[in-house]
């Protein structure tokens, strides 16, 4: 199978794989390799530039169907735009969407974060100060809810946290140190880009449902499947699903394939 695939198709897949293999041997608990090259909001203390790219090639090992999933979807659609297109474009095409998906996913937290900042510096605490105690550990929204207070009530006491209501502020530091611990991995961004470019390119094509097995048109499956994710990206909460990712990377995909088409309506690839 490898053999028929297209360069950057081929390579996109082995890299996936052999990222989610490095982590079951390196980092199975995804601890330190997971955290360093997973896509955390901008204004988080562990956010890294490289990770608008890494997150790409990172999937969670507690979903194994995450990356079987995107990976076949990247053999079916991948392979068949790249061959369109040739490598230098579909590769453009793919890493632009995926990087689009990352930024549309950071425009919520982003804010987030800013507003729990304010709400705890009005409140005395120094945010340099928390952030040394997230890298710690001392803070974490994986420690017990017994733990978490309880760190906290020490280091208010030791004076290194000042609220000046604490019952009020101990909701809004345990959110604010769970948004600098989330963060986004996957090829699903860039892989919902190539949904989306051959829905607008091959809108009449027969997919198969596998269930029920019956035959759609690529632009009824394909676009319902992304209005179906700007619904959840609104209505749906802690699924542990980036949808606004996904909506994202279809975004970028569409722009790419308008922009292209009008330069060339006949044959813009």
């Amino acid at each position: 199978m490898l053999r028929n695939l297209p360069v950057i198709t081929k390579n996109i897949l082995i890299l996936n794989i052999l990222m989610f293999v490095m982590m079951m041997i390196l980092d199975p608990n995804g601890n330190t390799i997971y955290n360093a090259l997973s896509a955390h909001y901008f204004t988080s203390v562990y956010f890294e530039p490289y990770q608008i790219v890494t997150h790409m090639f990172m999937h969670s090992l507690s979903d194994p169907f995450h990356i079987f999933f995107n990976m076949f979807l990247l053999v079916m659609f991948g392979a068949h735009l790249e061959r369109v297109w040739g490598p230098k474009r579909f590769f453009i095409f793919y890493v632009a969407s995926g990087i689009g998906a990352f930024f549309l996913y950071n425009s919520i937290g982003f804010w987030k974060l800013m507003e729990l900042r304010e709400v705890l510096t009005t409140a005395g605490n120094e945010i340099g100060n928390i952030h040394n105690y997230i890298l710690e550990g001392k803070l974490s929204p994986y420690l017990s809810g017994e733990k978490f207070i309880s760190n906290v009530q020490d280091l208010i006491i030791g004076g290194k946290l000042t609220p000046e209501t604490y019952p009020d502020h101990i909701q809004t530091l345990y959110d604010y140190t769970g948004y600098n611990f989330s963060s986004m991995v996957g090829a699903s961004g860039a892989i919902f880009g190539l949904l989306a470019g051959f829905a607008m390119l091959f809108p009449n094509t027969q997919l198969m449902l596998l269930f029920p097995p019956i035959p759609i048109k690529a632009k009824y499956l394909i676009g319902g499947y992304i209005l179906y994710e700007v619904y959840n990206s609104f209505m749906v909460v802690n699924d542990q699903i980036a949808h606004l990712a996904h909506v994202g990377g279809a975004i970028v995909g569409i722009v790419f394939i308008l922009i292209w088409r009008k330069k060339d309506r006949n044959n813009f690839w």
